[in-house]
């Protein structure tokens, strides 16, 4: 579990390492504040891929109107993360989900929620998809999934080279055309 007096204490050093002064009235509560930001932006480090996946195992057995020939899509999830090279923000970022129904279908909001905590976690944007993934086949079983993420990185456009580009990553398994995704 992410330890919130830790957190508190080393944004205090964090400021004073910077030269300012964290007794002025602007910086008083912000290492309080910053400590109760990482605890809401990084929730998803308190679970693993099972437990997120169990969480939102909210399933539905498919019918005659959902038979394994269909392909449910759900597109441009906002998610934001952090990159776990240099904590810098992930962010603008889209994900979409495709996935063939295995004898259960997920409910739709529930792919958010999955994408969402993925994404609070130290993290690169592969694994994300990977992840959210790996939690969609864990809930419907389905063999035929695929997952885009489309997002940019404050690590290239804030520092280093100062570029603004987008990121694409697809992570995929089974038979899935990226045609759905259009």
């Amino acid at each position: 579990m992410i330890d919130k007096d830790r957190l508190e204490h080393a944004f205090k050093e964090i400021l004073e390492a910077l030269g300012d002064d964290v007794n002025r009235e602007g910086l008083i509560d912000t290492p309080r504040r910053a400590a109760e930001m990482y605890l809401e932006q990084f929730e998803g480090m308190n679970y693993t891929n099972d437990e997120i996946a169990e969480m939102f195992n909210k399933s539905f057995d498919e019918d005659y109107l959902t038979d394994s020939k269909n392909v449910v899509v759900v597109k441009d999830i906002d998610i934001f993360s952090h990159c776990e090279h240099h904590l810098a923000l992930m962010y603008d970022m889209t994900v979409d989900i495709a996935y063939v129904p295995s004898g259960k279908v997920i409910g739709l909001s529930k792919l958010a929620r999955i994408a969402d905590m993925c994404a609070k976690r130290l993290q690169l944007q592969e694994r994300i998809g990977n992840d959210i993934m790996y939690c969609v086949q864990k809930i419907t079983g389905s063999k035929d999934i695929c997952v885009r993420i489309e997002g940019c990185h404050s690590c290239v456009t804030a520092r280093g080279i100062k570029k603004r580009s987008k990121t694409v990553t697809v992570s995929s398994i089974g038979n899935i055309n990226m045609e759905v995704f259009r």
